[in-house]
């Protein structure tokens, strides 16, 4: 399987990029990103974009993938909804449309979050934009088109967040995530099984296309 990811730098994107390294299945690994993720592995390629609204010229190197795992995205922190759209929905929407006719075959995942509302109504503005970012990729045409919507991830082997306000955020809360798996079982993932779901689903697909924490720890046990 040949793999395309986007946001390989970030907390989710290291931890699909370790999985898709360690698995045999994979031949291939490419990257695409303002920044290199500075690893360096056999199988992988790491393309640097000046500008992601525009990737004709790399359109050459974009085709022939069997799965883009698209983890690219920004906190909704501070922005407005005219800001945080830009980047979640017309960056991510620009992609797709330029992946599309280059990978008729190709499995688009992308990492959604828990709570977002693909109604496109709610009060919650980041809520409803990755909803509309949801719809608007399974209406596009992709032979497979999954959205994953991580509750809380637990980082593992060494990975952290680029963002500040996270990393201080998973260190106020790493005691007590022992307590909140042992409450809420099925809201805890992390980013070695998020990566794990990610492959099963690219390789066997999954019954529903919006796959909440416990859809994404069951499709990773899939692959053990």
């Amino acid at each position: 399987m040949k793999v395309l990811i986007f946001g390989a730098t970030g907390m989710v994107g290291q931890g699909v990029l370790r999985e898709c390294l360690l698995d045999p299945g994979v031949a291939r690994v490419v990257t695409v990103g303002r920044a290199e993720t500075g690893q360096k592995h056999p199988k992988l390629r790491e393309l640097a974009a000046r500008d992601l609204f525009d990737l004709s010229p790399l359109s050459s190197q974009l085709a022939g993938f069997d799965a883009c795992f698209f983890t690219l995205g920004t906190t909704a922190a501070g922005k407005s909804e005219a800001e945080y759209s830009r980047i979640t929905f017309d960056l991510t929407m620009s992609i797709a449309r330029e992946l599309l006719p280059l990978n008729p075959a190709m499995t688009f995942v992308y990492v959604s979050g828990s709570g977002t509302d693909a109604s496109e109504r709610g009060r919650v503005m980041w809520a409803r934009v990755k909803g509309r970012t949801e719809n608007a990729l399974l209406a596009l045409g992709f032979n497979g088109a999954y959205m994953f919507r991580p509750g809380l991830i637990v980082p593992m082997h060494g990975i952290t967040s680029r963002t500040r306000l996270y990393r201080v955020l998973y260190a106020i809360m790493s005691p007590l995530v022992p307590l909140i798996r042992a409450v809420f079982p099925d809201s805890v993932t992390t980013t070695e099984r998020v990566g794990r779901a990610m492959l099963a689903v690219a390789r066997n697909g999954y019954p529903k296309p919006r796959l909440e924490p416990v859809d994404i720890n069951q499709a990773a046990l899939s692959t053990d």
